[in-house]
């Protein structure tokens, strides 16, 4: 039996944490012994399956600061997972094959240092040094060493996994120095089991939404500025002009996400996106939801006209498949992963990231219902086909056992 221990940063709601989670389960389901090490988990503000005590969380940690006076956040994550590090090789006892460790590669060379020395899989969902601004020259200096120390531990990993052809691509251009390092690419997979139960929340729909929403658009994203809400917001603006006016009644957005109150960013977005609804003069079209559950997210999905997938040179995107799965077209930027995961007039529409564009695939959508059902059928299969948790687990299982040996 393999032992796996993965190492994540915040085991929050997201993507990357989406993907630890079903990593985790795919591995257990194959045999092997995991655990998952994290420096932040509320078990109010997580995934369902992290609340299985068959799938143990240890948190540690968790009182280094995240930032300093609302600055050095990098620095104050790599601390944390240096800790995290430090604590599993040298106090813990545990006995481990393969660290599984994500986003935060500076807590590599800590793990190297074990008596023992274990096989490390670092699992890249894009470099991090191009997810920050650097306006000032102070900020400029400060991320250029954080940004050496991502791509000299980076380079540390036996084994490094990347999301998406996209970031395989970036990953060379961004790592000049490990340009000769191998990367393969795992798509991140759909654990349909939380898709395929019935939603006890489906009915509740009726009354989260205005009495007689005919058609239903879902923005399905974490509160940040880099994933372009405002952009869903300003395409329904723009499709409400375009119809006429019995026909804008019945039109609807949700927007929903993950939303931490102790993220100054998620606070600031979501009062921005309350203030451009006003603006729009959308404040009876547009419903926000903060952190809603996994039923009531499927619910969701399974009952909107399209998903709007907003973000630009998104490193892959787990919400198209999501959506395709529950035979919902997606409307998506055309740039980073939505070109592998969604098939472009198959599956859904792939547009430049304005409202124009997106407001006319979704005016297709509201007029033609047909065309929404057979999208619907082929993102389902699409999924089946490509993104199936057994492929995923397959994969994954190969490159841990290729690892041990």
């Amino acid at each position: 039996m393999v032992r796996v221990v993965f190492l994540h940063p915040d085991l929050g709601i997201g993507g990357a944490e989406r993907l630890v989670v079903d990593a985790a389960v795919a591995l257990k389901s194959k045999g092997c012994s995991v655990q998952i090490w994290t420096a932040h988990y509320d078990p109010t503000h997580c995934f369902s399956e992290t609340l299985d005590p068959q799938l143990p969380v240890v948190c540690v940690g968790d009182w280094l600061p995240t930032s300093v006076f609302g600055y050095l956040h990098a620095l104050c994550a790599y601390l944390r997972m240096i800790y995290v590090a430090l604590y599993l090789v040298f106090f813990s006892g545990v006995e481990y094959d393969v660290i599984f460790c994500d986003q935060v590669s500076a807590c590599i060379p800590v793990l190297r240092l074990s008596r023992h020395r274990k096989k490390v899989l670092f699992y890249c969902h894009f470099p991090d040094q191009l997810l920050t601004q650097r306006r000032s020259p102070l900020k400029k200096l400060y991320r250029a060493s954080i940004d050496w120390v991502e791509e000299r531990t980076t380079g540390m990993a036996d084994m490094i996994l990347v999301n998406s052809k996209f970031t395989a691509g970036v990953f060379r251009e961004t790592f000049l120095s490990l340009r000769g390092v191998q990367t393969d690419v795992l798509y991140p997979s759909l654990n349909t089991r939380t898709f395929d139960q019935p939603s006890a929340e489906a009915d509740g729909l009726e009354g989260l939404l205005p009495e007689g929403t005919v058609c239903l658009f879902l923005s399905l994203n974490r509160y940040e500025r880099k994933k372009n809400l405002g952009l869903a917001l300003e395409a329904l603006a723009a499709l409400r002009r375009s119809l006429p006016p019995e026909q804008r009644v019945g039109i609807h957005l949700v927007v929903a996400g993950g939303y931490d109150a102790r993220v100054p960013e998620n606070v600031q977005h979501y009062a921005e996106l309350k203030k451009l609804v006003a603006q729009l003069h959308l404040k009876d079209s547009v419903t926000f939801l903060r952190s809603p559950s996994d039923s009531l997210k499927v619910a969701l999905l399974q009952g909107s006209t399209a998903v709007l997938y907003t973000p630009s040179r998104e490193h892959f995107g787990i919400v198209p498949v999501e959506a395709m799965y529950c035979r919902c077209p997606v409307i998506a930027v055309n740039s980073g992963g939505p070109l592998e995961s969604v098939a472009d007039g198959e599956t859904g529409f792939l547009c430049e990231p304005t409202a124009e564009a997106f407001s006319r695939a979704m005016q297709r959508l509201v007029g033609e219902p047909q065309l929404r059902r057979d999208m619907g059928q082929a993102g389902r299969r699409r999924v089946q086909d490509k993104f199936s948790l057994q492929a995923f687990s397959d994969q994954l299982y190969g490159y841990i056992v290729r690892l041990n040996h």
